[in-house]
């Protein structure tokens, strides 16, 4: 797997870099993941986040070790950890769902920290409410710097309580319109060719924008 050639970067310095087919394979085992976590009884409309999610990492790491991925011995589905935004801060100030590290860019780069960060949300494109926690609890995380800050591409998902992914985006982009934020419109990926992704450009001050890739997956309906 191509790994780019940067200079060293160090904790709270520069910015890990994530070529194209990295970040294709993190989205590919996201996609084998969900496949095996739907199969979980606690994986459903009414479940919460944090039960998805710990499922969806189950699967992903189950992907890994069932599937001939070429990445599959490179790559670390970590668990949720406590972070920290800045180095000088020494308490906590967020919660990753599911960190990722590429073991290459661990030795070249001797990054010890997270190379790309998942974050899960629930949502629904008639539900505002979720969509906008979408963006204030996900995408302006790591547009802050709380999640990623010395990452140029991170990940978000979706778990789909109803309706279709589309709709989902449209909420989305329709709360990104209200607040005056068009030009960070989710827009329709082709870094993979399936499952549909679609991909984010936010603006950080004082450095470069991060990168956001956003997968959708439908959640079954709560058995009765």
């Amino acid at each position: 797997m191509r790994i780019p050639d940067e200079d060293k970067v160090t904790f709270g310095q520069g910015l890990i870099p994530l070529s194209d087919e990295i970040a294709a394979a993190i989205l590919l085992t996201l996609e084998a993941g969900w496949e095996i976590a739907t199969a979980y009884p606690e994986v459903h409309a009414d479940a919460g986040e944090v039960e998805i999610t710990e499922r969806l990492r189950d699967g992903m790491r189950q992907a890994l070790d069932r599937n001939e991925f070429q990445w599959r011995r490179e790559m670390t589905v970590l668990p949720g950890t406590e972070s920290r935004s800045r180095p000088e801060i020494l308490t906590p100030d967020g919660r990753t769902d599911i960190p990722i590290l590429m073991s290459e860019i661990r030795l070249k780069f001797q990054v010890h920290d997270p190379h790309a960060i998942i974050e899960c949300k629930r949502i629904a494109g008639n539900h505002a409410s979720l969509c906008r926690l979408y963006v204030i609890s996900g995408i302006d995380r790591f547009q802050t710097g709380q999640y990623g800050r010395n990452h140029r591409v991170a990940f978000m998902v979706g778990y789909l309580i109803s309706g279709q992914a589309a709709a989902a985006v449209s909420g989305i982009n329709r709360y990104l319109t209200g607040k005056g934020r068009q030009e960070q419109h989710l827009e329709p990926s082709n870094i993979i060719k399936e499952p549909c992704t679609w991909e984010s450009d936010h603006p950080r001050a004082g450095s470069s924008s991060i990168e956001l890739y956003h997968a959708f997956f439908r959640l079954k309906a709560a058995s009765s």
